[in-house]
């Protein structure tokens, strides 16, 4: 089962492609590699998700590169939280 990974405070240089070989080091698989960008800039807004192939490959990604240092920042990886469903729109009142 496909396991996705948060990845935090990532470098505004950071590409999709170095982050999927950051985290294909050792063996591991990614399934898919999305870098959120900005809308009217193009760039990095710092942040990702990693989606791994198996859970042990999230939990070894996990275990190996939360906190390390990648292209000159110390990273934060952990498991993906499932968004929350939106509401209406209409608000509390």
């Amino acid at each position: 089962m496909q396991k996705r990974l948060f990845v935090g405070n990532l470098s505004f240089d950071t590409t999709e492609t170095s982050l999927r070989s950051h985290f294909e080091d050792g063996g591991r698989k990614v399934s898919t590699c999305q870098l959120m960008v900005d809308r009217d800039t193009g760039r990095s807004r710092g942040f990702a998700f990693v989606e791994m192939e198996s859970e042990q490959d999230a939990a070894g990604a996990i275990k190996s590169l939360d906190g390390t240092q990648f292209e000159g920042r110390a990273i934060k990886v952990n498991e993906a939280m499932a968004r929350n469903a939106r509401g209406n729109g209409a608000g509390q009142r």
